[in-house]
């Protein structure tokens, strides 16, 4: 098999490059420079270089491929904060024209559970939209948060849990979520390109889980050998300056946070799980997930 993946220098992207390898297929890299991306032809992966927003750049791209990962979303970085979902349409739909075309088979797409209230998981919704118009069958995975050494999520719980002794509570901490472990979401995203059958589904995952945030934070404060922090509540607190004040306290940068302040603005946990049954992955709890993760996070696999 070969597999196309976007986002190949990036979290979840490298991971599944590497995922792909192990499981023997040919995996061609989509990155925006070559020498940037240079580990990933080390490691053995093939090369095109484009960007999704230039549709001419993408030529080529596809030829061969059986199933196509878009793994692309620029978190709506930036002050043009209004333009930015038009962006991301446009790109998805370049790509989706292009795997059309160059006869790829599937196309794997890897977006967000909450009912889309914040632009940050419309922008995701309209993603899938524009991929499953105009490209292949598009299997449509929706996660929660992604626990890994790496992610912005779980960097962020961390640095907060082990920097403030006191947390501000804002009212999102009560929302319900269901994280999952991004080694499962690797296992869904590969056997996605193994079971025909997902073609034209949207499916939900998460782990076995389903807490609040703040019982996430006292479970990573157990992972760390600390104390659960004291929670001031402070239900006012608006996204914007949740993620100032997150920005401060950690090494996140307050606009990525602020995307994913917004989404947490409701419920984020599996209300569907039948359609991740066509599929062989028993996930593992949170705790692990975050023992994991915090294992990588001391030997140095990440920063």
């Amino acid at each position: 098999m070969r597999a196309l993946v976007t986002g190949a220098t990036g979290f979840v992207g490298g991971r599944l490059a590497a995922a792909l390898s192990e499981r023997g297929a040919n995996v061609r890299a989509l990155v925006r420079d070559k020498q940037r991306a240079s580990h990933l032809g080390d490691a053995g992966h093939e090369l095109h270089e484009g960007d999704v927003l230039d549709a001419e750049s993408l030529r080529g791209a596809g030829e061969g491929v059986d199933t196509a990962y878009y793994l692309v979303h620029s978190m709506g970085r930036g002050s043009d904060r209004e333009g930015f979902a038009d962006r991301e349409r446009r790109a998805a739909e370049n790509f989706a024209r292009m795997a059309r075309d160059e006869g790829v088979e599937r196309v794997v797409y890897l977006g967000g559970l909450g009912d889309e209230r914040s632009e940050h998981l419309k922008s995701r919704a309209a993603t899938a939209e524009a991929l499953a118009e105009h490209g292949p069958p598009l299997v449509y995975f929706r996660a929660a948060m992604v626990i890994g050494a790496g992610s912005e999520s779980y960097r962020t719980v961390r640095h907060l849990v082990g920097r403030l002794p006191v947390m501000i509570a804002p009212a999102w901490l009560r929302n319900r979520t269901q994280p999952i472990a991004i080694d499962d979401v690797l296992e869904y995203l590969v056997q996605a390109a193994e079971r025909p059958e997902a073609a034209g589904q949207a499916i939900q995952i998460g782990g076995p889980d389903v807490m609040t945030y703040a019982d996430l934070l006292d479970l990573m404060a157990d992972v760390l050998g600390k104390r659960h922090r004291p929670k001031v509540p402070f239900p006012l607190i608006t996204p914007r300056l949740s993620s100032l004040w997150i920005g401060l306290v950690t090494p996140v940068d307050a606009g990525v946070a602020r995307p994913l302040i917004e989404s947490l603005a409701s419920d984020t946990f599996v209300t569907d799980p039948e359609p991740a049954k066509l599929f062989d992955v028993k996930p593992m709890s949170s705790l692990d997930a975050l023992r994991l993760a915090n294992d990588e996070q001391r030997g140095g696999l990440t920063d």
